[in-house]
């Protein structure tokens, strides 16, 4: 059978992109090989907030006693923690495979690759089904990095990947963690409120590096006050077994070398795109040496009628950036006019750890080293009656102002739950507003939010509460 279109993978980028092609009226095949909502949903995003949630629960019950509620902390029980995060993924699941019934998406199972330009092999156990369409959409995503000759340790239980550390059947008593992304800081996050002794190490020289400085050095300086200890412009090397634990070196920049022991490292240095055996090379698109696809206008490759979307392509790799690129996809597709390309400068990134992190656009020091003057604003939240009274005071709001044109450039937060203030910021920049309408806008009283605007005049001297 023969389809308009074919999509590859069902990820939070490939099945928003078959609902909305559907919606523009074309025929649409979705192919999947694992589970109906992709890392994201079912190795990634989800359980990790699941079972960040948890951690924050275990945070309320212990400070309870300061909001006048008496209780007791008592024990975690890692098992229901795990219990309940599958039940949500499990739901979630559901409500994708829902969405994609009511929107008559045929989803076919098993592992795909090029035949050539306009067919797929999909292979599912002994059967072999052949698709055409059109149009072909790579959605297939990435899948962690591994430091090669540690397969073993990880058959061991001795090395885990988020997959792993997303569903840890004990708590290390000492863990170490490979890397300082997000999400290395959210398991780091994770791991450290639930009991056990963390240390994060990093090659580069601070955490969070594609973070602007300022909230990079307030993060590590919270999580360190917790006890996540970190090693900087350090690397890991020689890891092996040692009577059932974990032992490895660290080197520093003056190559000393120091040994520890840990019961458990996870690794969480990046990810690899899942390209390798999709047979690109067969019908000419051209990836990188990593395996990235390059993609043009509109997520079309190289080649005419090939799309590619999500951790397939250039970073940042994160799920609202693919389903934005799926619905760009769906839209060139069908053949519609006045698209809007995704701006890679204004993607919005969060961090769920404990302080969360959010932001989007410039850092500070990008906008310097383009040569751009800037005008920025700063508004902690220690002032904000809302956070008072929340019992979260740490934290502050930051932005990035053009001085000539008032353009907002970036904004930059960390504390508590403002990854749900971010999409202001987002509107914000894609709206092009002006530091005159952000600061004439009524903000609620009293919401977190108020920070947002107090910072927005604080670059204009014009602050209120300063």
């Amino acid at each position: 059978m023969e389809y308009d279109i074919a999509i590859i993978g069902a990820g939070p980028g490939g099945y928003v992109c078959a609902i909305k092609a559907v919606q523009l009226g074309l025929k649409v095949a979705l192919l999947e090989k694992e589970h109906l909502g992709g890392t994201c949903l079912n190795k990634g995003c989800i359980p990790t907030k699941s079972i960040l949630q948890s951690a924050k629960i275990k945070r309320f019950v212990e400070k309870s006693n300061n909001f006048g509620i008496i209780s007791d902390f008592k024990s975690i029980d890692i098992e229901k923690i795990v219990e309940r995060s599958k039940d949500i993924v499990s739901g979630l699941n559901k409500n994708v495979a829902a969405l994609l019934a009511k929107n008559k998406i045929k989803v076919i199972e098993g592992i795909a690759k090029f035949k050539d330009r306009n067919t797929l092999l999909i292979e599912n156990g002994d059967k072999l089904i052949e698709v055409t369409a059109q149009n072909i959409v790579v959605s297939t995503g990435a899948k962690p990095r591994l430091i090669p000759g540690i397969e073993s340790l990880i058959e061991k239980g001795l090395v885990w990947t988020s997959k792993e550390a997303l569903a840890p059947r004990f708590c290390p008593k000492k863990l170490l963690i490979m890397g300082s992304g997000a999400i290395g800081i959210e398991l780091a996050s994770f791991y450290n409120s639930i009991g056990s002794e963390v240390t994060v190490v990093e090659i580069q020289d601070r955490i969070l590096v594609m973070e602007d400085k300022e909230i990079s050095a307030a993060a590590q300086k919270a999580l360190s006050k917790q006890g996540i200890a970190f090693k900087l412009n350090s690397k890991s090397q020689n890891f092996k077994e040692e009577k059932n634990k974990l032992s490895m070196e660290f080197v520093n920049p003056e190559n000393k070398i120091e040994k520890d022991t840990f019961d458990v490292a996870i690794i969480a240095i990046g990810v690899v795109p899942n390209t390798a055996d999709l047979n690109l090379d067969k019908i000419g698109v051209k990836t990188k040496p990593n395996g990235v696809i390059k993609t043009f206008g509109y997520q079309e490759t190289n080649i005419k009628g090939i799309y590619a979307i999500g951790d397939v392509t250039e970073a940042p790799w994160l799920a609202h950036k693919a389903s934005r690129e799926g619905i760009i996809c769906a839209e060139k597709i069908a053949g519609l006019s006045n698209i809007l390309p995704i701006n890679l400068k204004a993607i919005p990134s969060c961090v769920y750890s404990n302080p969360q992190i959010a932001s989007i656009g410039m850092t500070e020091e990008i906008a310097k080293e383009e040569g751009i003057n800037v005008k920025i604003g700063k508004s902690y939240f220690r002032g904000n009656g809302k956070a008072l009274a929340t019992g979260e005071p740490d934290g502050f709001v930051k932005v990035i102002f053009d001085s000539k044109t008032g353009e907002l450039l970036g904004a930059h937060m960390i504390g508590y739950e403002v990854t749900e203030l971010l999409p202001i910021f987002s509107i914000a920049i894609s709206g092009e507003l002006t530091e005159k309408e952000l600061m004439s806008a009524i903000f609620p009283h009293p919401t977190m939010s108020e920070c947002l605007q107090e910072a927005i005049c604080s670059a204009y001297n014009q602050a209120i509460h300063e």
